[in-house]
């Protein structure tokens, strides 16, 4: 710390007393006194050398800023305070230039889309060191509706503030253990897949063109991104195999290629059925898809390797399938519509994703370790993860009624 000022903390004259010096200073018809009751200015120089004169209501409270300010400067703690009173949305503009080019174009846009809709309301004009920890949480608890989006917004406002811890401006991270909403748990009916008889029932009021896409999905129980992004270069007929290497993802409205979602799980090779087989050689035949493999480009589709395309040889979109999909369910009596307990949503059921579900299910069925299926479904981890997409059918109810009725003996688990 530099050398202390001396007559520090110093009285600043005032033009309200009437002591000797103030009046001396501030000439003027006031009632002479004998203590000045000016404020007490606390005098220092920070690290960089650059003078700085804190004023305070009494010796005391100016004494003991010059005492603290010493031990951080010991410490190598100091902080500006006046650092902290940069607004949100100017430090967002500070920050966001640093982060801005790490991660997928995807990645970034969700980003923003958390800035605009959620962060920048609600904080965009308040001083980056005057948010409370309790502000933030109440606001993830009243304000933010979802589970999933609580999780986006306060992830973003928690990096913008370790940043500004880091560059000096905050002492406290205000958005540290702050508790989102608790995951809604829904009814098995709601959770379970549709039956391979109601499969079976599904493709039928499908039109023929996007049959061997319902198929597909069922068969390899892959993401609806990965078996839209499948290039003839990845499909090996003849080992009856298909690598995972590339995913369609959506970005606000255009879609992107990108490498295989999630974690490195993602990349894997899934083994085909012959009916698999059978559904893609009827997409071969029709566009004859090149074998080449381009550079992974976001921008680039390059649908002339595609496998899978819409009627007229473009991107398969989801919109379009759904516009087939939810028809189908519809006319196949099964369709029912469910709201989310977490976003208050409504969905339909069941979901095009749902063939994921079926597929988990038969390798469950057929005693498949889950170390295995965990390897097949592309996931980093097993347990609780691999098995949200596996669930009991209406035969372990009557089992159990029948061990309950008649006494038979339950299978005993390993």
């Amino acid at each position: 710390m530099a050398r202390r000022a001396t007559n520090n903390p110093r009285q600043v004259r005032s033009k309200t007393c009437g002591c000797e010096p103030c009046l001396a200073k501030y000439p003027g018809g006031r009632t002479p006194r004998r203590d000045c009751i000016g404020s007490w200015q606390a005098r220092y120089r920070d690290p960089n050398g650059d003078p700085k004169g804190p004023v305070f209501p009494t010796y005391k409270e100016a004494m003991a800023h010059l005492n603290k300010v010493k031990s951080q400067m010991d410490a190598g703690t100091y902080q500006d305070p006046k650092r902290g009173l940069i607004k949100v949305d100017d430090w967002y503009a500070i920050w966001w230039p640093t982060v801005e080019k790490k991660g997928a174009v995807t990645t970034r846009n969700r980003k923003i889309s958390a800035w605009k809709v959620h962060v920048q309301p609600k904080w965009g004009r308040r001083k980056l060191n005057s948010i409370t920890w309790v502000e933030v949480q109440g606001w993830i608890a009243n304000e933010v509706k979802g589970r999933a989006t609580q999780k986006k917004a306060l992830e973003l406002l928690r990096h913008m503030m370790k940043a500004a811890m880091r560059d000096g401006r905050i002492v406290v991270n205000p958005t540290l253990e702050i508790d989102v909403s608790a995951p809604v748990g829904k009814h098995p009916d709601d959770l379970r897949p549709p039956t391979a008889a109601q499969c079976a029932l599904i493709r039928s009021h499908i039109t023929t063109y996007y049959r061997p896409i319902a198929v597909w999905g069922e068969e390899t129980g892959m993401r609806w991104g990965e078996y839209t992004a499948l290039r003839r270069c990845h499909l090996d007929l003849e080992g009856a195999t298909v690598k995972v290497k590339e995913v369609l993802t959506e970005d606000n409205g255009k879609l992107r290629r990108k490498m295989a979602p999630k974690t490195e799980a993602g990349f894997r090779t899934v083994p085909l059925t012959p009916a698999a087989i059978a559904a893609v050689q009827i997409m071969l035949d029709r566009w004859r898809p090149a074998s080449t493999e381009s550079p992974l480009d976001e921008d680039k589709m390059h649908v002339e390797e595609l496998v899978f395309r819409g009627p007229q040889g473009g991107l398969m979109t989801r919109h379009n399938f759904r516009r087939q999909w939810i028809p189908a369910i519809q006319d196949a009596g099964l369709a029912r519509k469910i709201k989310s307990p977490d976003t208050g949503r409504l969905e339909w059921w069941p979901r095009v994703h749902d063939l994921r579900h079926v597929f988990a299910t038969r390798l469950k069925d057929a005693g498949v370790p889950e170390k295995d299926v965990q390897v097949i479904m592309g996931h980093e981890r097993g347990g609780k993860v691999t098995w949200l997409y596996q669930h009991a059918g209406p035969e372990l109810v009557e089992e159990v009624r029948a061990a309950l009725v008649a006494g038979r003996t339950l299978r005993v688990a390993a």
